[in-house]
């Protein structure tokens, strides 16, 4: 895959590609995602915003006792001095108390909502089925859980809180202002048109860039996972330099994404930041003239001009976190999008069980529309019995195992559970039935006892038996069951990591066991003796697609099925399939000779 994947990356470069970003509609189900940060977490958020309006209060009281230190100066008393510095004290106490105190609530909120959101979008990705995970790049899920989740703190939950907080203190800054001299305020309501205009204008392109960013993120991270998967074949067909190529042209991509969203940030930021200058500078020039003519004191000059700060800071950072937000609710949604992709749909009956039939009808399938993998395949499989799976490389084994899983269901033809089609069964049902052991093994860093069980609750007794079955008691015995099997089983042999997903699927004890391949890693005794415990486990079905063409595993199979071609070419046992002569008597004889 590694290989493919970095050659398409190639020709790509080479034609200059160009990544195209599609406008995102809003998801359905954003709302679940957006009640994610607020669920029992509205009293953190409620006191966050109470204690911020405190705060603002505070800002704004110790600028008026600064006003009016000045008129002192002018015409005071030291009694009235000394009451009004003990004023000021006490407000930079309580200033600080209550900064720090809603710093630490802020604080809490964040975790408790960026905690919730991300297991709310990991729930939702895991009630995916295995076809949507078949279609899908894993990179896109890193990306949305990963950067996405960390400009979503910032500029949508951060932001948030300083929007509120920011109109808080322009709202009652206007008042006070209000209260000493009506026609200036005015004067500044009237300068602050800019760079509200400057928000409505440029924010849409904000959020535009950020989902391109999003998006180039996605891509980058697949193909750096590509890369890493494939290092093996990379180092031993020498290709360094080409990939290096191809990594530089991936980067710069992203790079260039990245400073054109950086730029534009700054540019909106520096407009909203002259703007509010010039406001702050025009209520100044004001302020002055009035006093000049004697209509405002010296202390009221002192308060208009600290209060500018409180109504230049909005004016500079609400545009700029209006477009923030916007743009990370943008992330949300496609956090939401992704999050319904490829589900599928009407798939809303349960499987009962195996009790009658699985059945294939004419079933026709291929990854791509012209080229077909499966073509009219028809079978039946019963309760209990045992089934090979054996042909040419290429043949559709596989595929076929992976469809009755449920992986993909854009197949024609009809596959039926017990006369249910396989389309309209929910996957958890479907898993509730079937169990696969696949030729490519997950492995969690963490013990070979948790491995096997999947972290979930089982007798003793049991585990010791698919251990003993799967071949595992002599590395048990080495090592413990709880050693730590490493990043992907990392810390184990191949063959090893194969013992510990036989065993895995042995201890789930579904009717139903897919095996495909699970003993081509196993040396021939171990193989053999896996074989035999998957052809003798009770009241399990197994269809197991096999290489090893043994006449004394191959007689114990109620039937075996011999595809070419992507059809159904022979089937019977073995005895009848051996007097045909046919095309499985020449795999036989070549596997034998």
């Amino acid at each position: 895959m590694a290989v493919l994947k970095t050659k398409h990356l190639k020709s790509e470069s080479v034609k200059g590609m160009s990544l195209k970003i599609k406008p995102l509609k809003a998801a359905p189900a954003a709302g679940e995602f957006f009640r994610a940060f607020y669920q029992g977490n509205r009293l953190l958020y409620a006191a966050v915003t109470v204690l911020d309006t405190y705060y603002n209060f505070l800002l704004i009281l110790i600028s008026v006792t600064l006003g009016d230190l000045m008129d002192l100066a002018v015409d005071g008393t030291m009694p009235m001095f000394f009451k009004s510095c003990v004023m000021v004290a006490l407000f930079l106490i309580l200033n600080f108390t209550i900064d720090a105190f809603s710093e630490r609530l802020r604080s809490r909120f964040l975790e408790r909502a960026m905690r919730q959101y991300k297991e709310k979008a990991f729930e939702k990705l895991t009630l995916k089925s295995i076809s949507a995970f078949s279609r899908e790049s894993t990179g896109r899920y890193l990306s949305v859980l990963n950067n996405d989740t960390s400009v979503i703190e910032s500029n949508y939950l951060i932001s948030s809180f300083r929007l509120v907080q920011m109109c808080g203190r322009f709202v009652i800054t206007l008042c006070v202002l209000i209260h000493y001299n009506l026609f200036l305020t005015l004067f500044a309501i009237a300068l602050c048109v800019l760079p509200l205009a400057i928000m409505l204008l440029m924010g849409g392109e904000l959020t535009k860039r950020e989902q391109k960013l999003s998006n180039q993120n996605e891509r980058f991270v697949a193909f750096l996972q590509d890369l890493l998967k494939g290092f093996s074949v990379i180092k031993s067909f020498q290709a360094e330099g080409r990939v290096q190529a191809l990594f530089s042209v991936e980067n710069r991509d992203l790079e260039d994404v990245k400073f054109s969203r950086r730029w534009y940030r700054k540019l909106l930021n520096a407009s909203a930041f002259s703007a509010s200058l010039l406001m702050q500078c025009g209520v100044m020039l004001a302020a002055v003239a009035l006093a000049m003519r004697g209509e405002l004191s010296v202390g009221t000059v002192v308060i208009f001009i600290n209060c500018c700060n409180y109504l230049m800071e909005p004016i500079q950072t609400v545009p700029q976190d209006w477009a923030d937000l916007r743009a990370a609710r943008g992330l949300v949604e496609k956090m939401a999008q992704i999050a319904e992709e490829n589900v599928r749909e009407g798939a809303d009956r349960a499987a009962d069980g195996f009790h009658n039939a699985l059945a294939l009808r004419d079933v026709s399938f291929g990854y791509e529309p012209e080229k077909a993998v499966l073509k009219d395949v028809s079978l039946t499989l019963y309760p209990g019995q045992k089934y090979a799976l054996v042909g040419t490389s290429g043949s559709g084994k596989s595929t076929l195992l992976q469809l009755l899983m449920g992986a993909n269901s854009d197949y024609s033809g009809s596959i039926l559970l017990d006369d249910r089609e396989l389309k309209g069964i929910n996957a958890d049902s479907l898993y509730d039935v079937m169990s696969l052991i696949g030729q490519d093994v997950f492995l969690f860093n963490d013990t070979i006892r948790n491995n096997i069980t999947m972290f979930g609750d089982f007798p003793a007794e049991r585990v010791t038996t698919v251990i003993r079955q799967a071949g595992l008691s002599e590395l048990i015995a080495e090592r413990g069951a709880d050693y730590l099997c490493g990043e992907n089983g990392s810390g184990l042999s191949g063959g090893e990591r194969q013992r510990i997903a036989i065993a895995r699927a042995l201890l789930r004890r579904t009717p139903i066991l897919l095996v495909d391949e699970a003993t081509a890693a196993l040396d021939a005794e171990t193989a053999h003796s896996v074989s035999e415990a998957i052809l003798h486990l009770p009241e399990v079905s197994s269809i197991t697609v096999t290489h090893r063409l043994e006449e004394s595993l191959l007689c114990q199979y109620d039937r075996i099925f011999v595809m070419k071609g992507g059809r159904l070419a022979e089937q019977g046992d073995f005895e009848d399939l051996m007097e045909k002569r046919g095309l499985f008597y020449s795999l036989y004889t070549v596997a034998n000779t």
